[in-house]
Order: structure tokens, then sequence, then C-alpha cells
């Protein structure tokens, strides 16, 4: 992410700082549990989306500093949630707020950082970022119930799989990339553009995070812990659609019985990768990384469409 980085740096610092301000609460237990929040940033990827979306339509302004914040804000929001529901003790390798502050607290502070972004917004009228964000929260909650809705019944069709994905992590990437343009462009029709870039991206990280379940030279050792929540991978599915009767049987009843036995696991990860799923996914998520760079290419080439370039190539490259 080198040239995003050069393109941008001094606007990514002074998000930053929107974002430290953003944060801030009147109550001392709040104030700590912020300030470990933004000690244990990631790798701001949303927020660099929205940046150079704003760029690639005029210079960044104010309305798009606070559309990276928000952005920003519901992101963590939703992954203090998520701790919260897995039941996850660790989070970027830190502890998770709910494993230092318990349950019910990082439930409080996800709303906390939910409604500190709506009234970012609302105070400073920006009304076309926060509907376009809404949007991305109520998808995202669909995605989410959807997918524990189908991993009851371990028979998943591909295209539900697409409509899971797509509203629990692609739908924030297209809403980033849209809230930036928004800030700029006054033309509806190229912020709807660089909406489909983002969704398209957002498919290709997706699909990314369900290859490294089963590892590759890059990453190292299979983990599996996606079977082990029964979650249903583009992967796993296409390996049950293609495989023999009985093959599909056992994996099924290890899927939802036996999946914390780690010779189980490896038989699961095995005949994925026996079947072609392995493949089968990276091709797919190349098309989806292809299309959005099919998108992106739509605009006139320049320093900032390279740089989205390469954040793009990052999400299907990336090792971690």
């Amino acid at each position: 992410m080198k040239l995003a980085r050069h393109v941008i740096g001094t606007e990514l610092k002074r998000f930053e700082d929107h974002f430290k301000t953003a944060v801030k609460s009147r109550v001392p237990l709040l104030d700590r549990i912020m300030q470990y929040i933004v000690k244990r940033k990631g790798k701001q990827l949303r927020p660099m989306f929205v940046l150079l979306s704003a760029r690639l339509g005029g210079e960044i302004n104010e309305t798009t500093y606070r559309a990276a914040s928000l952005v920003e804000l519901l992101h963590t929001a939703t992954l203090v949630h998520d701790d919260v529901v897995d039941d996850a003790m660790e989070r970027r390798g830190f502890f998770s707020i709910n494993a230092l502050w318990k349950n019910k607290i990082a439930v409080l502070v996800g709303d906390y950082l939910l409604s500190k972004g709506l009234l970012l917004s609302l105070q400073h009228q920006d009304y076309k970022v926060l509907q376009i964000l809404s949007e991305a929260v109520k998808r995202m909650s669909e995605g989410e119930l959807l997918q524990i809705e189908k991993a009851r019944n371990l028979n998943l069709e591909e295209k539900i799989y697409y409509e899971i994905i797509n509203g629990k992590t692609a739908s924030l990437l297209a809403s980033a990339c849209a809230a930036g343009a928004s800030s700029t462009f006054e033309d509806d029709g190229l912020v709807e553009k660089l909406r489909r870039f983002g969704e398209k991206a957002g498919m290709a990280f997706q699909v990314k995070d369900d290859l490294f379940d089963y590892g590759n030279e890059d990453v190292g050792k299979p983990t599996g812990n996606d079977i082990k929540e029964k979650k249903m991978t583009l992967p796993l599915i296409y390996t049950l659609n293609n495989c023999d009767t009985a093959t599909k049987k056992k994996i099924i009843y290890i899927v939802k019985n036996e999946n914390t036995n780690k010779e189980k696991l490896k038989f699961v990860i095995d005949e994925v990768k026996k079947a072609g799923g392995i493949s089968y996914a990276t091709k797919k998520m190349l098309a989806f990384r292809d299309e959005a760079l099919d998108i992106l290419h739509e605009f006139p080439d320049s320093e900032v469409r390279s740089a989205l370039e390469e954040l793009v190539r990052y999400t299907t490259d990336r090792n971690y």
C-alpha cells in the first residue's frame, strides 16, 4: 500500500486526528477504552478507500474526513459487537474489548461508537453520507443474520453465499467508496460507479478471507476456524456441490458434530483441496477483483487511480 500512503499520507494523518476527536468522551472509562481502540488500529483500509475515492473527484475536504471517520466508527462498532457474539478473546493480536472489560461494557462501547458516528454526520448535516452508511449498517446486519440462519442446514447455494458476503462485508467497502465520492463528485452516476467498484473489491476481500481458513504457502498452516463455527465458505460450498454423496454426508456430519476434532478438520480441508474448492474460490476472487478494476479503469488514468488499483490488488494478494 506504499503508493496509496504516498498519495494521501498527509490526509491520512489528518483523518487520524479527526477520528481521535470523534471518539472523545466525558466518561473516564470510555476514554480509556477509546484510547485502547485508537492505539490498536488496523490497516485503515476503509478510510483509505474513502479518501482516495474522494480524491478522484477533487480536493479532500471536511465532509470527506467526517465520512472517513464515520466509516471507521461503524466498522469498529461492528468489530466490538462481533467479538461479543463470537466470544472472541483477541482482535488483531491484542485482547478484545470484551476480554478486558467483559461483554456488558463491550456492547455499550459498540453502541457508543455507532451513536457517535450518527451524531457526527447529523451535526454537520452530512445527510447524503449518513444515508449511504446507514444502508451499509442495515445490510451488514442482514448478511450476518442470513449467515446464522443458513448455518443450521449446511446446504447453501452459491448465490445465497454471495448474498451473505455482499451484505456482511462488501456493503461497507462499497459505502466507503460512495461516501468518499459523494463529498467531491457532483454526478450521482459517478458516485454509484464508485459504490459498485467498492462492492466488487469487498467481494474479493471476503473470498480471500475464506481462503485463509485453508492455508496456503504464504499464510502457513490452515486454521479451520470457519469450519469450527459452521460457516459456509466458498471452497466448502463448491466441494459439497461437486463431491460424491458419501463424502458429502461425511463432511456435513463432521462440520455439524465433530468440528473441534483436529483429525476430522484435516479430513475436510484435504477433501476441499482435492475437490478443487481452493482453486475455484481463487478463480472467483480474481474475477471479482478484475470486475472492480474494470470499473475503476473507466476513470481517467492518474496517480490516485493507480493508488486505488494498488489497494484492490492488496485485498487479494495480502498474507493476513
